[in-house]
């Protein structure tokens, strides 16, 4: 539960962007996708082998 402080006349603007940013930083939005639909671990694995393939092709060309 997330408990922001909001002081005696201040806007609510400043208390509703103190409110995302907290919400933010706690990562229940990210986790909560994540946990939305199930990805297999080799699935997983192998996209990160093909991303680190393109990085490295991307790092070379580079040069």
């Amino acid at each position: 539960m997330l408990i922001i402080p909001v002081k005696e006349g201040e806007a609510i603007d400043k208390a509703l962007k103190k409110f995302k940013k907290k919400y933010e930083k706690t990562g229940v939005l990210r986790a909560l996708r994540k946990r939305k639909a199930y990805v297999k671990p080799s699935v997983e694995r192998r996209k990160e082998i093909i991303r680190a393939v393109y990085k490295t092709e991307m790092f070379r060309n580079e040069e």
